[in-house]
């Protein structure tokens, strides 16, 4: 899943991609790259943003998407915690919704999702991303994310979304320690019980350069290390800044494991 922001403030590459066409540009190289699914945000979650109005987050992403549909069929997600927003950005082309709030910070989400029969990326997400790395505390973040997992789940059930469209994101650097963020990496195959594919986005995140030091641009090592990891444990959708790295990555893997030819 290759990451395109469409926004002034994302860490890692905020400002670059608020042009429409150079967004698509973007997204277009990432999937000659070998990306499978390109995820377009207008609304930056990283530790301290603060919220965009709808009004704004539609205008960011709809011109991507339709530019980026026009041009290829590669499926398309909507980095949005807003049904508004995810339901424009459905209507333009897009297939999937990935929700950091789960459908707790909007709970029409539910019912969007039961409409569309869209696919669901559900992630956790402890407090906002305003306030969710002022000192995250779990008794055991593994079960804590566990017992998430299985709330929402049932929740969306309820609703009539069938669980065949929910993909389940344990949220790495999403109200986490460092040290939290390594053991949800270690027991990602706890999460298998859930019987859902699992999503994990470490591309570039602060814990990397807390653990290994380093600027965003110079934390791509320590994002394959723990993209390979991921996959290894079962892991179906790695999000990434960058794609061909972790295409070429995930690839001599597979060759090494035998699992391609």
């Amino acid at each position: 899943m290759g990451v395109v922001n469409a926004t002034p403030d994302s860490f890692s590459d905020g400002g670059r991609f608020l042009d429409p066409t150079r967004a698509v540009e973007a997204a277009l190289r990432m999937v000659s790259e070998g990306a499978d699914i390109i995820d377009i945000g207008g609304e930056s979650t990283r530790p301290g943003a603060v919220t965009v109005a709808e009004d704004e987050e539609i205008a960011r992403v709809v011109p991507v998407i339709r530019g980026l549909r026009a041009a290829s069929n590669t499926p398309i997600s909507a980095d949005t915690r807003k049904t508004a927003v995810a339901r424009a950005a459905l209507e333009t082309g897009a297939e999937i919704v990935n929700d950091v709030g789960a459908a707790q910070a909007d709970p029409a989400m539910r019912e969007l999702l039961r409409t569309t029969g869209a696919g669901y990326v559900c992630m956790h997400m402890q407090g906002t991303p305003a306030t969710m790395q002022v000192e995250p505390r779990y008794d055991d973040v593994v079960a804590s994310v566990d017992a998430f997992f299985e709330e929402r789940l049932a929740s969306l059930a309820d609703a009539g979304v069938p669980v065949e469209q929910v993909v389940l994101d344990p949220g790495i650097g999403f109200g986490k320690t460092p040290g939290q963020n390594l053991a949800l990496l270690r027991h990602l195959g706890d999460f298998e019980r859930h019987g859902r594919p699992c999503a994990v986005g470490v591309s570039r995140k602060a814990f990397l350069g807390h653990f290994l030091g380093g600027e965003v641009m110079e934390r791509l090592p320590g994002s394959l290390s723990c993209a390979l990891w991921a996959v290894r444990h079962g892991t179906s959708i790695i999000r990434t800044h960058d794609v061909a790295a972790t295409v070429k990555a995930l690839r001599m893997q597979a060759l090494l494991e035998g699992s391609i030819p």
